[in-house]
């Protein structure tokens, strides 16, 4: 990737998974004029719509639109904790990441900040990976295991994981394997898996990592996320409702910038893999990168699709507080995304 974080001691990258609280309680900054965006993205295929919005200038297209010249300050973070903390001290405008950290800072912030979804980034299978050949299912993971997710208890990863565990032993025990996770980043997490030899068996990882995990012989699928929760949209853009109200021009260039973008990438993958390898740097070969994206199951869209089970069973198991009567709750109504789930 064009930006890499320093693989950190696995026991000290846990402490990502639990800055939320934190930043949670960071007033954010004021929102400044029209003509400007921060956007915080993470790392994988799943954010390819913004390579291409980035790549094509389409904000600043879409703005010129709008009749204001709009300025884009790009981030690169790792996990949902880290970019939650971002979105609530006011340092970005709009945060990428999973739907179990939305689910999270939409919960937190009803009557305050009222963070919610803008759009989903499109519908991408999870895969559970291990090195370790006798983990077969989830009930094999033992103290001896540790699972390598982007934020602990907090990604979508550990969501899905937690939806499985719950699937597995019943709702009580939902957060059964959440002890064996540690929070790294998944090019980290991707060289350790492929490497072995270290206490990190595990990774819930996303495309294209964990695609090029799986190269090696020695890792292995344990879980796919489109087995627990069916196909579904896992990673997605949210932004607070302060923004979107003072920032009404930006915010719609950006909306219909990222509109865009998702019609170019699923009507042209070739191209789509061009923008990403021209805008990540990304080590991967373009065959086998086009092999991925040309997978069926992946599908470029700004409509989210089956986000509601997971927010039913967050609520369910009291990760969030707040019941969301539907995926409408939990997502601007824009003119886009339009019929979702």
């Amino acid at each position: 990737m064009s930006t890499r974080i320093a693989f950190a001691p696995l026991a000290a990258a846990i402490g990502l998974g639990f800055s939320l609280l934190a930043g949670s309680l960071v007033a954010p900054a004021s929102a400044h004029a029209e003509g400007e965006i921060r956007i915080a993205e993470q790392f994988g295929i799943v954010y390819l719509l913004l390579n291409v919005v980035r790549d094509q200038q389409l904000i600043e297209k879409h703005g010129k639109e709008e009749g204001i010249d709009i300025k884009v300050d790009w981030t690169q973070l790792s996990g949902g904790a880290a970019v939650n903390d971002a979105l609530l001290s006011g340092s970005i405008d709009i945060a990428g990441a999973g739907v179990g950290p939305l689910l999270t800072v939409w919960d937190r912030t009803r009557g305050k900040q009222n963070v919610k979804a803008v759009a989903s980034l499109g519908n991408f299978p999870y895969y559970l990976l291990s090195n370790n050949p006798k983990v077969k299912t989830i009930a094999d993971f033992t103290e001896k295991d540790r699972i390598a997710v982007p934020a602990v208890g907090v990604s979508v990863q550990s969501r899905f994981l937690q939806y499985a565990a719950a699937k597995q032993w019943g709702d009580k025990d939902f957060n059964r394997l959440d002890k064996y996770t540690l929070a790294v980043p998944h090019p980290d997490a991707t060289a350790a898996l492929i490497a072995g030899g270290t206490e990190l068996s595990g990774h819930f990882s996303n495309p294209p990592f964990q695609d090029q995990a799986l190269q090696n012989p020695n890792v292995h699928v344990v879980l796919n996320s489109y087995d627990v929760l069916g196909p579904n949209s896992p990673t997605v853009l949210f932004a607070t409702e302060k923004f979107r109200d003072e920032n009404p021009k930006t915010y719609k260039a950006f909306v219909e910038a990222l509109t865009e973008a998702a019609e170019f990438a699923q009507k042209d993958k070739g191209a789509a893999a061009d923008t990403y390898l021209r805008v990540t740097k990304a080590k991967i070969d373009r065959a086998t990168l086009l092999k991925i994206i040309d997978n069926p199951q992946i599908e470029f869209t700004v409509t989210p699709k089956n986000t509601y089970p997971l927010a039913e069973f967050l609520y369910r198991v009291g990760a969030i507080k707040n019941k969301p009567a539907s995926w409408e709750d939990y997502f601007f109504q824009d003119a886009k995304p339009l019929q979702g789930s």
